[in-house]
C-alpha cells in the first residue's frame, strides 16, 4: 500500500513515487499506451486524480492508495 499525505495524488506522480517507473516520461508513455488500469478500467490519463481507496495496476503491480 502506498501511503499519501494529500487527499489526492495525480496518477502519473503516483507511478514515480510508488517506484513502478523511474521518470515521469515513462510514467506518461505507459499511460498514453493504455498499460495503466485504475480500479480495473485502463485510463488513459496521466493527471486523473488517484484517491485513498483507489487501486492501481501496472506492468503485474499492484498499488493500493491509502492515507
Amino acid at each position: 500500500m502506498v501511503r499519501i499525505e494529500t487527499d489526492y495524488i495525480k496518477l502519473d506522480a503516483l507511478l514515480k513515487f510508488a517506484g513502478a517507473v523511474m521518470s515521469g516520461g515513462e510514467a506518461k508513455t505507459a499511460v498514453a499506451e493504455g498499460l495503466v488500469k485504475v480500479n480495473g478500467e485502463t485510463c488513459l490519463m496521466r493527471g486523473k486524480k488517484i484517491w485513498p481507496g483507489d487501486v492501481v495496476e501496472f506492468d503485474g503491480e499492484v498499488i493500493e492508495v491509502g492515507k
